[in-house]
């Protein structure tokens, strides 16, 4: 499947999973993988710790105002990379203002009622950000430029982001009237057409993130009735062929010496990665079973911090697996 067709699938995609999964740098690939397909993408962190910035090269944390990330254009005429951050309290005080209260914003602002509200009306912080991205998926993604051909959500983590995608129908079914039972209803709406919102679960392959990830994908499709994408897999050790040949007889076959110390040094080592590519090809069996989606499989960086380049890295990788796709 050409990436270009995957990524207008959906005008939305929420990534979602449990913390440290990479949940974060998952969400950069995919906006970097549309922006190599020529397409714009707009990434959207709802916590404002995510560190999107950083994995694009950009010290400064993101805003609510929206910034450019990736450029664009050159010779591949790939496409921008914007980003900004949305909370509650600043979705709160554009929606008011947009409707003739900027007065009641600020005081809202200075004495902290939000918090009050939020705590008499569960869910309603979760509302006012989701209503926000409703609005950039219906209306445009930013205040600059064009809207995005994507928009990349970086939801909460797994338990949370549970909590954060059923809000809207929590709250529907709680209020009859008003403008907060408008706002969920357009919120739930959203959510559940599958031309226009899709969640992208990411996990490891490792025991308790797989039964997390599966335990995850079932509570949205049963409570939000959401579509889900397929299942990126992050963190995939690449197999290595030769590993249970003996070091001693290749490095003679290729005219190396070394001691016995290196030889039973290597042979632990190849028995770690034998190991460990076993549990992993054994936990993406299960993550097959129990989820029967298509899994994108990207690779283990080793590397202590993920920039710009292994951002790349990882966006080729997942362009493969697009690719990959039956078309």
């Amino acid at each position: 499947m050409e990436v270009s067709r995957f990524c207008s699938t959906a005008r939305l995609f929420i990534v979602a999973g449990k913390g440290g999964v990479g949940k974060t740098t998952v969400t950069a690939a995919l906006a970097r993988t549309a922006a190599m397909a020529g397409l714009t993408s707009l990434i959207v962190e709802v916590e404002g710790k995510s560190g999107i910035g950083s994995v694009f090269g950009r010290r400064e944390p993101l805003s609510y105002e929206d910034v450019l990330l990736h450029g664009g254009g050159g010779p591949r005429g790939e496409g921008a990379v914007r980003g900004r951050t949305l909370t509650p309290d600043d979705a709160l005080l554009e929606y008011l203002e947009d409707h003739g209260m900027r007065r009641v914003s600020k005081r809202l602002a200075s004495s902290g009622a939000l918090d009050v509200v939020s705590t008499a009306v569960p869910g309603i912080k979760d509302i006012l950000v989701l209503g926000k991205v409703k609005s950039l998926e219906r209306n445009g993604g930013g205040s600059r430029g064009a809207a995005p051909d994507v928009i990349v959500l970086d939801a909460p983590a797994a338990g949370h982001a549970i909590t954060f995608l059923t809000s809207a129908q929590g709250l529907l079914d709680a209020a009859r009237v008003g403008p907060i039972r408008a706002q969920a209803q357009d919120v739930v709406e959203l959510l559940s057409d599958p031309d226009r919102c899709q969640v992208i679960l990411v996990t490891l392959p490792e025991e308790t993130p797989v039964n997390e990830v599966v335990e995850t994908a079932f509570a949205l499709e049963d409570r939000v009735g959401i579509k889900l994408g397929p299942v990126v897999v992050n963190g995939v050790y690449p197999v290595i062929e030769g590993l249970d040949a003996d070091p001693m007889a290749v490095a003679e076959e290729r005219g190396v010496r070394i001691s016995g110390d290196q030889a039973q040094a290597l042979r632990e080592a190849a028995a770690f990665r034998l190991s460990r590519q076993a549990l992993q090809e054994e936990q993406l069996g299960r993550l097959a079973s129990g989820l029967p989606l298509p899994q994108f499989r990207l690779p283990y960086l080793f590397t202590p911090e993920i920039g710009p380049h292994e951002l790349d890295v990882l966006a080729n990788a997942l362009t493969g697996e697009i690719e990959a796709l039956p078309a």
